[in-house]
């Protein structure tokens, strides 16, 4: 935690009210996103209950299972569920526009730009908590390698066809939310905190109805307090007031309603079978739908809250202006939607349980890299997020003193003009660290050279008085200074190095003029690409070796083969489990 975010926290609980984090909205929202607000069976882990569904905040899908332990019905509410999430998912996949993408030339080698298709959009999927993406994700896991009765006539308990379709693209929802600063599937909860402190723990940030009440408390009402009955307060027969967000529900509920509920569901089942003729099977017919109704109102009842909140904490994100970069990384969310449904329409097998060696290392190189990249374009975009780095001596801004012209060494000088920098900030700079700031957009970068102190404090930048402190060309210092104790009214000496044009003057406006309010970071705005890894064809013995032909067969059909001769005396990897199966 940082130390501005810790600041903000305590504000929060002075003030009773959560404090801004950030200025912006660092996560792009569509215009039309997917709520999903899912229910699960206490003590049976994967087995649904029920879900609000839809993007129409006003008229939600309600899908139900009213006896999670039979499987027939279970698949009911998966086909359901699909009827909703993929004509939504379809939508998206038909308008596309042409895009440029860097690919290897298998003849030359070499990096060429060919045009492909981009879907102009992309689906958003938005779940009340952290918990519903692990639910999401498990979801896809136990439905994607589901055999349909057109895939195997004799498999047990064949799956509607578009069932495994759907846990396809609630894998991919789920592994591209793995992805730092991705906006394909959203947990709310992670989003309101990351522009909001709370006098609370993170851990109590999970629950969405006590996070809106420390951002928006009623009126003359302390956060603490509103929080505070938003998890506790109870009606008249013992339930929350306000639900848990899912996936899990209420002891007490499942206690008193939901099982004398599901339990009634059973008698008037079980009467339905036994029925002898067409007079009482019409009776049974209507107290077993009864019964359902009532676990239908029952599910609404712990549901429908959430959702209402759900979009109550969607009004909130979109008061905040959308950051500059968010649509950068939208565009990533976009090329990942259209790779996927890419290999779909291509008939590929879906997702395997679990990822080769090169495949593994790409996801984890990937997720580092967006880490970082989205760390640095959240500061870029936010004077509040910078102000963070600042406070860790990972930036500093200021205002520019002076300036003066000169030149590299070399054969053809080039331009390295000396920028001097007044701050009143603690940068961590060492000798000839980079340093970059934002210049149209691409970073320009700079090299420290030395610290400048003003004895008669007057900060005119004239230079009259003013001492060298710091590590200088000649990486010499004063005894006793060092960049970790620079002291507040510094001036900070830097060397202009890149993008000023090809000329021998620099270009107008790309270097810093005096008077200029400039802000420089010690960290990268890009992040560089690391080395590139070997095809899974070339993956070498120590990571168990190419696949191989029946590894391929596994992987489609969801298996868990060995790999490669050194896996030979391996136990079977990512064996099957209850969860998977739901």
């Amino acid at each position: 935690m940082s130390l501005i975010t810790t600041l903000a926290r305590l504000e929060a609980v002075d003030t009773g009210r959560a404090q801004p984090l950030a200025t912006v909205r660092h996560r792009h929202l569509s215009e039309r996103p997917l709520v999903f607000v899912p229910l699960t069976t206490a003590g049976e882990a994967g087995a649904p209950l029920g879900a609000l569904v839809g993007t129409d905040r006003d008229a939600p899908r309600l899908l139900v299972v009213p006896q999670p332990r039979d499987r027939d019905l279970r698949f009911t509410f998966l086909a359901e569920l699909a009827d909703v999430v993929l004509p939504y998912v379809d939508a998206y996949g038909d308008a596309v526009e042409a895009a440029e993408r860097s690919e290897t030339d298998p003849e030359t080698g070499k990096r060429v730009k060919v045009e492909v298709e981009l879907c102009a959009d992309a689906p958003q999927l938005i779940v009340p908590s952290r918990a519903g993406i692990d639910f999401v994700r498990l979801l896809g896991r136990s439905m994607r390698f589901r055999r349909t009765a057109e895939q195997d006539p004799e498999t047990p308990h064949p799956a509607p066809p578009r069932v495994p379709l759907l846990g396809r693209w609630l894998t991919h929802f789920g592994e591209r939310a793995r992805v730092p600063g991705s906006a394909l599937l959203l947990a709310l909860t992670d989003v309101l905190s990351r522009h909001w402190a709370t006098g609370q723990s993170s851990l109590e940030d999970q629950h969405l109805g006590a996070l809106l009440a420390w951002i928006a408390p009623p009126e003359g009402e302390p956060g603490a307090e509103a929080a505070l009955r938003a998890e506790l307060q109870r009606d008249a027969k013992g339930q929350l007031l306000c639900p848990p967000a899912g996936p899990a529900t209420d002891p007490a509920f499942d206690n008193k309603l939901l099982a004398p509920a599901i339990e009634r569901y059973d008698r008037a089942r079980t009467a339905l079978g036994a029925a002898e003729d067409g007079l009482e099977a019409d009776d049974r017919l209507g107290e077993l739908t009864a019964a359902e109704q009532h676990i239908r109102d029952l599910v609404e009842s712990r549901t429908r809250p959430t959702w209402d909140a759900v979009w109550r904490g969607l009004d909130l994100l979109r008061g905040l202006p959308e950051g500059a970069h968010a649509a950068d990384r939208w565009t990533r969310d976009r090329w990942s939607f259209t790779g996927h449904r890419d290999g779909v329409l291509a008939g590929e097998p879906p997702q395997p349980r679990r990822d080769d060696a090169v495949t593994a290392a790409n996801k984890l190189a990937t997720r580092e890299r967006e880490q970082a990249r989205l760390e640095a374009q959240e500061a870029l975009d936010d004077p509040l997020v910078m102000a963070g780095r600042r406070l860790a001596g990972e930036a500093f801004a200021g205002e520019v003193t002076d300036v003066v012209m000169a030149y590299s060494e070399s054969k053809r000088p080039s331009p390295r003009p000396l920028v001097t920098i007044r701050t009143d900030d603690r940068p961590h700079l060492g000798e000839r660290a980079k340093v970059y700031r934002s210049l149209g957009g691409k970073p320009q970068s700079a090299e420290f050279v030395e610290y400048v102190e003003r004895e008669d404090g007057d900060g005119d930048g004239d230079g009259d008085g003013d001492r060298v402190r710091g590590r200088g060309e000649d990486g010499g210092a004063d005894a006793g200074t060092d960049a970790d104790e620079a002291a507040a009214g510094l001036s900070v000496v830097l060397r202009i190095v890149d993008k000023m044009g090809r000329g021998k003057e620099p270009e107008p406006g790309s270097v810093p003029e005096k008077g200029d309010q400039i802000c420089f970071t010690l960290f990268e705005h890009e992040q560089r690409g690391g080395a590139k890894l070997p095809d899974p064809e070339e993956t070498p013995w120590t990571h168990g070796g190419p696949p191989t032909e029946s590894t391929e067969a596994a992987e489609a059909t969801g298996a868990t083969g060995r790999t490669g001769a050194a896996a030979a005396a391996l136990p079977e990897p990512d064996p099957v489990t209850e969860e998977d199966l739901l």
